[in-house]
């Protein structure tokens, strides 16, 4: 499956554009510290989806899905530290749209996790 097709992917790259916004605007002394790595964590997430997808089998796309629910886990508790330490006053728009790219994830790892999908 061509990973730029799936919904998961795009909708990931849009949490990934609305996460640059809203870091762009975070203290200067922060650039080497909560903004490189709420950064790193949420490109993680379309990469590990278009790596996975490169894969041969779908119980290896499923280990890359699981590192990317992981990675979608840091950005989330990354923008509660980051309200919490007063960078940010809002996070809504951010937190709606990793709602939906986590029921995504949680929808395609179900898929790919099928047996009759499961291929070793």
């Amino acid at each position: 499956m061509y990973y730029q097709n799936l919904e998961v992917w795009k909708e990931s790259i849009e949490l990934v554009k609305a996460i640059y916004l809203l870091t762009h605007n975070f203290p200067e002394d922060e650039k080497f510290g909560l903004t490189s790595q709420i950064r790193r964590a949420v490109i993680s997430i379309p990469s590990n989806i278009a790596e996975g997808s490169a894969r041969y089998s779908n119980k290896d796309t499923a280990r890359f899905v699981d590192i990317a629910i992981g990675s979608l886990a840091e950005v989330e508790t990354q923008l509660i530290i980051a309200k919490e330490l007063g960078y940010t006053v809002n996070i809504s728009k951010e937190t709606e749209q990793a709602g939906k790219v986590s029921a995504l994830l949680n929808g395609y790892r179900k898929y790919l996790n099928n047996d009759t999908n499961l291929s070793t």
